[in-house]
């Protein structure tokens, strides 16, 4: 799985980083290209003549070597992964807090390759609730924690904090890229974001919806090899590359743009916050304040989740939302029978860092046979994986 990919291995100021010599004779072993980057600390360590001599490429430890510059823009593009092992709590903190006072950083904030990290230290530094934000922070970007061991430690001590062994981590990224191309063949449709439902030409009816959720799915599935077209309402998310956009404003544009694809598609995951209600009348010219009160008619939008659940083929699955308040599973599987949708992802605005806007969420899937699936507080990048791994099991 690995011959021929091209990893980037960061090596921090760590006694761990003894393991990087072995970690890169694995690598190289099952195939791969590797390429290294040291911090000037990781120096103190370990040489980066052994970790040239093992990888058979020069090591980079500074942003000018030898009088000339080192492209860390090129390195973060060259890569098919950027692993950083070991990870230090100070390069953690910065990585969090986005510094760049060394290559490593440079490159790390330059890469355009899935970065993943494998964290090294004592156990109660690894236990300090700012190590536990940071590396929460660093989730919510989008990069992946390989977890630490539990075992004797650099002061003595037995506890978590170890890095994960050389073969656990080349097993990680194993299956890493062996899971990246599981949904090759596959159309999915997502949709993402609020919609705008016009009451004159200048305001709206909507809701506090990021697309945070939906974006990070349509990501997910790509990153597995599916062809993913994503219907986004209005958020302030850069196009991901690789992804076929559809932008919309209201409820009715988003309804159109899903019916015109769903029967190309193999699976439709609705995250987005559809208006339930539009102005059954939008004024025609901005309306001004006059009056002591402003009454809305209202009128019921086309029920996009229900509509396609309808109409679906039998190889089709699709996925709809729950955002509740109150009552939060009762709903959901009332949700879940009344569309007659294959799965409902339950949310609720009761649980802290879950809900609009935030970068994490906490979910629980029903499925149609009577499944329940539970799962923590998460980065939506991370319950974005819980999500494809429940409703595609094989993926």
């Amino acid at each position: 799985m690995l011959k021929g990919k091209k990893v980037l291995l960061g090596v921090t100021g760590s006694i761990a980083a003894y393991k990087s010599a072995f970690l890169i004779r694995l690598l190289v072993k099952a195939g791969a290209e590797v390429r290294v980057v040291m911090t000037p600390a990781s120096r103190d360590f370990i040489s980066p003549l052994t970790l040239a001599t093992l990888s058979k490429h020069e090591v980079l430890t500074g942003l000018f070597e030898n009088d000339s510059w080192a492209n860390h823009v090129m390195l973060g593009r060259w890569a098919d992964i950027m692993l950083i092992a070991p990870l230090s709590c100070n390069t953690l903190s910065d990585m969090a807090n986005g510094k760049c006072n060394n290559l490593l950083l440079a490159v790390y904030l330059s890469a355009t390759c899935e970065v993943a990290v494998a964290p090294a230290m004592d156990e109660d530094m690894w236990l300090h609730p700012s190590t536990q934000n940071n590396l929460k922070k660093i989730s919510s970007f989008g990069n992946h924690i390989i977890p630490v061991e539990e075992g004797e430690l650099a002061s003595g001590l037995y506890g978590k904090g170890r890095m994960a062994a050389p073969e656990g981590i080349v097993n990680w990224i194993n299956s890493f890229f062996s899971r990246k191309q599981t949904l090759l063949g596959k159309t999915v449709l997502v949709t993402a974001g609020p919609t705008y439902e016009a009451i004159d030409p200048v305001r709206f009816v909507g809701n506090r919806s990021s697309g945070k959720m939906g974006f990070a799915i349509a990501e997910e599935l790509k990153k597995r090899g599916a062809k993913v077209i994503l219907v986004s309402g209005p958020v302030n998310i850069s196009s991901p590359s690789g992804i076929d956009m559809v932008f919309v404003q209201s409820a009715a544009e988003m309804y159109e743009a899903c019916i015109n694809v769903f029967a190309s598609c193999d699976a439709a995951i609705m995250a987005a916050a559809v208006a339930d209600y539009r102005v059954k009348t939008p004024a025609t010219e901005k309306i001004k304040k006059k009056d002591e009160s402003l009454v809305l008619h209202l009128e019921k939008t086309t029920d996009i989740l229900q509509y396609l659940c309808s109409v679906k083929k039998p190889h089709q699955i699709v996925v709809g939302f729950a955002l509740e308040t109150n009552d939060e599973e009762a709903n959901a599987l009332k949700k879940l029978k009344a569309k007659h949708a294959d799965y409902i992802i339950l949310n609720s605005l009761g649980d802290s860092g879950a809900g609009f806007g935030t970068d994490t969420n906490k979910i629980t899937i029903f499925d149609k046979q009577g499944g329940r699936f539970v799962f923590d507080l998460k980065s939506k990048q991370e319950v974005s994986v819980d999500i494809i791994n429940t409703i595609f099991p094989d993926a």
